[in-house]
């Protein structure tokens, strides 16, 4: 990518040797290949990263993910850089890493637009970017590609387990009342989730979506939204929070109002994220299941810089590996496991 070929060379020879345990081992395990290249070269990939914010379990979780998988046992130097929630800040640490001449900058995006002038300056200086997490609007041939979370997918699997479970409770004839506390209204985790769920009421006429409306991706605010819902609609089967603390402020409403929730409950409860936190209030018998979230994005970057290294095209939509938790399984085993 660099126009110093001793450089490149280096970086090719490098990758050839680390390019297997990253894309099976996420950098658990190393070739014994490995100290031999980096004695011979004594070079390691340094990585940029500008992380959006410290705000929230999920993004500590992913901040660390990149800190542990991008370390110099295998092949990396990184720069982290913590915005604090301020665009000028997060351009400033770019352009930072510009000058430093790192091999690949990793941006996650305190906003949606503001970058076109930043992102033509990392262009020119032939650095390679991935945008994680938050979209851009910049013009795409700006980043070599975007990761996250499929929230359309999401949104099918929500549906795919609610379809699933009411067969197993031989509930498939039953006229079935949803309500969906969604997450603020136009990000691009509201818009996919709620367009992945809604596919599946179109295959099932006797699912029927009494009311929708944001919770702000708030606890209060999932709260507030729930005791309303419930106010209107003495009914209800289904709750679909598109966030965890709305599917723990939607089970307070659900307590305070005197009706139960989880699987031995008069309402089932379906979240997004599947935390720590989730999967102890499965535990509990008070949520039904949890879609995943991933935040864990460090082995996803560690292989499309590798790709990216060895000339592999790729998509400009890259997405991390996501799954369901419900109260069937092995919880205990799941939470020693779990890092958010």
């Amino acid at each position: 990518m660099k126009a110093d070929m001793n450089k490149k060379l280096w970086k090719t020879l490098l990758c050839s040797a680390v390019a297997v345990f990253t894309l099976i081992g996420c950098g658990e395990k190393k070739t014994s290949n490995y100290n031999v290249l980096e004695d011979e070269f004594d070079y390691l990939i340094t990585v940029g990263f500008s992380q959006g914010g410290p705000e929230s379990d999920w993004r500590t979780a992913n901040t660390e993910s990149l800190k542990s998988t991008l370390i110099e046992e295998n092949g990396y130097e990184l720069i982290l850089e913590d915005a604090q929630e301020d665009q000028e800040r997060q351009i400033e640490a770019l352009r930072e890493f510009v000058k430093k001449d790192v091999d690949y900058i990793v941006l996650s995006p305190v906003v949606e637009t503001g970058w076109d002038t930043v992102l033509k300056e990392i262009k020119e200086a032939n650095i390679p970017v991935i945008i994680i997490n938050n979209p851009i609007e910049e013009d795409d041939s700006l980043y070599e590609c975007w990761l996250g979370s499929d929230f359309t997918k999401e949104g099918k699997m929500a549906a795919d387990w609610l379809e699933q479970y009411l067969e197993e409770q031989e509930r498939t004839e039953e006229e079935i009342n949803l309500t969906t506390i969604q997450g603020p209204i136009g990000t691009l985790a509201q818009t996919e989730r709620t367009e992945g769920f809604m596919k599946a009421i179109q295959d099932n006429p006797n699912w029927i979506m009494l009311a929708q409306q944001t919770g702000e991706a708030s606890k209060k605010t999932g709260k507030e939204v729930m005791a309303l819902f419930l106010e209107t609609h003495s009914n209800i089967d289904v709750v679909i929070a598109e966030n965890d603390e709305m599917a723990f402020g939607a089970i307070e409403a659900i307590k305070d109002a005197g009706k139960t929730c989880g699987p031995k409950g008069d309402i089932i409860v379906i979240s997004y994220g599947a935390g720590k936190k989730e999967l102890e209030a499965m535990k509990a018998g008070e949520l039904n299941a949890a879609v995943e979230c991933n935040p864990l994005y460090g082995p996803k970057i560690a292989e499309i810089i590798q790709k990216l290294d060895s000339g592999v095209s790729l998509d400009k939509k890259q997405y991390v590996d996501e799954a369901y938790f419900d109260t069937s399984m092995d919880l205990d085993e799941a939470l020693t496991v779990r890092k958010y």
